[in-house]
């Protein structure tokens, strides 16, 4: 089980660390900082798995801090949903 908790971490890591490579790339690509959709799935998805992982570990600063981030994560996500949905129906009109 340590072992594959171990792998969980570094799985969880490494979606978390692959939002910085894909907001990189983006911004690379539209020569201006840009933060696309995925970013915020990549952080989701991450901050979600280390926190299986810290739950595991039993550290509750972890714990912590990956459960806040997860929040503002699908905070950022239903913020994006709305304001598509708005832009979408303004331009619908």
């Amino acid at each position: 089980m340590e072992k594959f908790m171990l792998a969980v971490g570094f799985a969880g890591q490494a979606l978390f660390s692959a939002r910085f490579f894909v907001q990189w790339i983006v911004s690379e690509k539209k020569k201006k900082s840009t933060i696309p959709l995925s970013f915020w799935f990549f952080s989701l998805g991450g901050s979600l798995v280390l926190l299986i992982y810290a739950i595991y570990r039993m550290d509750p600063v972890f714990i912590v801090g990956q459960s806040t981030g997860s929040i503002i994560y699908v905070r950022n996500l239903m913020l994006i949903r709305k304001e598509r949905k708005y832009k979408g129906g303004q331009a619908a009109a």
